[in-house]
């Protein structure tokens, strides 16, 4: 019996074992979920900042950066024509205060165009102490969530600090953390009660059997009796009444308002880069070698500039490869995934000013597989997209091009 009591004892623990290190393993908001062609065409982050990673309580965090709305937008995508910037936390630990998009706040959806290059910020305040996974993301309607870039945030202090107290037109200081919930509270409890009254006034009697025979032996005008019609009647004339009577008394008392916002915001891109179309990028083919878990591109690159430069980075799905031969400056942002393997180049020269160069650039590491990101060599889209940053080698000026192409598996 003791040895039955240590086995099993044994067993509870290696099943509690598992299951934390499942709680581990899905510290995450979805980031993988969309198929990669998804993640890699639609929504392109880069130069995605946090101005700080540990706050207190009421202390604001302002996370800022840029994407690129892709041109090769995905055929089974719908356009961006409503997406929701947002921030994606395991629950109400911040709050938001600001949203600025091209430097202009906006607070709704907005109509997005393939192409185009936009900036924004957004600033949120903490509310409740921990250490938590936080990531922006742009809600694609019909389409899902395209995260970016994600940190971990420390907020410290105590939940009973919290403040979010604010002024109304009229002058009222109210705190949005307790305004109206009792109010809320009472109507939830009364529409419920209500509910559950009516239907317990239907389930007081026999069911289905015996409701069944009276049909079959042709008393179904005996079903419903006269005190189930008045009751029915009251509640049919009752409720809306009610309802029409609260609904006056609440625009009597609160005159000014404000319902949901419903309207879509038009903001237009950045202007072009005073550089761009200075160095331009042509993807010729692209191949993912399985085994290697490796993809390669070919790309036809023409610097009509006054002066070299060099492949920098490729970034696509949030994981940063590196060319690892330039200097620190020409790094990504801290807050990304970078590859270990980095980028490696067939010509690691410079691209001389007015020369075309043919080459084949290798993106090589195991995140493509641990990201999900090679999946696309099974979906019905297989096409890769991502950004290509060059350098000039003198001024340290930046292009960006948005690459693209088909991609052919290779399995040996």
């Amino acid at each position: 019996m003791k040895q039955l009591l240590i086995k099993s004892l044994a067993a509870l623990g290696f099943m509690l074992s598992l299951y934390t290190l499942n709680v581990q393993g899905v510290m995450a908001h979805g980031e993988k979920a969309l198929e990669p062609f998804i993640r890699m065409r639609t929504i392109q982050w880069y130069d995605v900042q946090w101005d700080k990673q540990k706050l207190n309580v009421n202390e604001e965090v302002s996370v800022s950066g840029r994407f690129h709305v892709a041109e090769d937008w995905p055929v089974s995508v719908p356009k961006p024509e409503a997406a929701f910037l947002n921030i994606s936390t395991p629950g109400p630990v911040l709050i938001r205060t600001e949203r600025y998009l091209n430097g202009k706040p906006f607070m709704n959806s907005v109509a997005l165009q393939p192409g185009g290059d936009y900036s924004f910020k957004v600033v949120l305040k903490g509310r409740l102490p921990g250490r938590y996974h936080i990531h922006p993301f742009f809600n694609l309607r019909d389409a899902g969530q395209v995260m970016g870039p994600g940190v971990w945030l420390e907020i410290a202090g105590h939940p009973a600090d919290f403040s979010n107290e604010i002024k109304t037109i009229n002058g009222e200081v109210i705190d949005m953390e307790t305004y109206g919930l009792g109010n809320g509270l009472f109507w939830h409890l009364f529409w419920g009660a209500l509910a559950t009254a009516w239907l317990l006034w239907w389930l007081r009697r026999p069911l289905f059997i015996a409701r069944y025979r009276m049909l079959q032996a042709g008393l179904e005008d005996e079903l419903v009796t006269a005190n189930d019609r008045l009751i029915g009647k009251g509640i049919l004339i009752g409720v809306p009444v009610l309802v029409l009577s609260v609904y006056i008394m609440t625009t009597n008392q609160y005159p000014n308002a404000i319902p949901l916002q419903a309207s879509l915001d038009q903001i237009l891109p950045l202007p072009a880069q005073v550089n761009a179309g200075v160095v331009d990028v042509e993807t010729l083919k692209a191949e993912y070698r399985v085994s290697e878990r490796a993809m390669m591109f070919t790309v036809k690159v023409n610097n009509r500039s006054d002066n070299p430069v060099q492949i920098g980075e490729f970034t696509t799905g949030n994981v940063h490869f590196l060319n690892k031969a330039l200097p620190a400056p020409y790094q990504a942002e801290s807050n990304s995934m970078t590859a270990f393997e980095g980028l490696t180049l067939e010509n690691a020269a410079p691209i001389q000013a007015g020369e075309q160069r043919t080459m084949v650039i290798t993106a090589q590491d195991a995140l493509w597989e641990s990201e999900r990101l090679d999946g696309l060599i099974r979906d019905a889209d297989s096409r890769i997209g991502g950004l290509l940053f060059l350098y000039d080698s003198l001024l340290g000026e930046r292009f960006i091009s948005s690459i693209t192409a088909a991609v052919i598996p290779k399995f040996n």
